[in-house]
C-alpha cells in the first residue's frame, strides 16, 4: 500500500495579541483565531510508530502560541506569514497553509481572515 501525504490540521487556536494600526488596537490585545494545515511525508512514522519520526503537532502549536502572544503586528498579512513560517519549518513538510481570523474587525461581520500557503 502506498500512503499519500499526511495532513495535520490545527483548528481554531484562540489566542490574544496586539494586531492593527489604530490607536485602540495598538494599546489593547485582541482575539485572533488561527487555523493551520500541514502536509508531510509520514511514511517513516507510520512504519516505526516512533514519535521521533513524526511531525510533533504539539511542538508546532506551542511555537505558534509563543509567536502570536509575544509579538505585535500591524498587519494581518505579517501575522499570517509568521504563523505560516512556523508551520512550514519542519524538514518533512511539503505544504503548509495558515489562516488567521480577526473576530469583530468589521462591523456587522463575524471576522476578517487572511490565508497564506506555501509549497516546499
Amino acid at each position: 500500500m502506498t500512503l499519500n501525504q499526511a495532513t495535520i490540521r490545527i483548528k481554531n487556536l484562540r489566542l490574544r495579541t496586539y494586531i492593527g494600526i489604530n490607536e485602540d488596537e495598538i494599546k489593547n490585545k485582541q482575539d485572533v483565531v488561527v487555523n493551520v494545515k500541514i502536509h508531510y511525508d509520514a511514511a517513516q512514522a507510520t512504519d516505526s510508530d516512533n514519535m521521533n519520526d513524526a511531525l510533533n503537532y504539539k511542538t508546532v502549536t506551542k511555537a505558534i502560541i509563543k509567536l502570536v502572544e509575544d509579538n505585535r503586528f500591524s498587519l494581518l498579512e505579517k501575522l499570517t506569514a509568521e504563523v505560516l513560517a512556523v508551520a512550514a519549518e519542519h524538514p518533512t513538510v511539503t505544504y503548509a497553509e495558515a489562516e488567521v481570523d480577526k473576530p469583530h474587525a468589521l462591523r456587522f461581520s463575524d471576522s476578517v481572515s487572511l490565508t497564506l500557503s506555501c509549497t516546499k
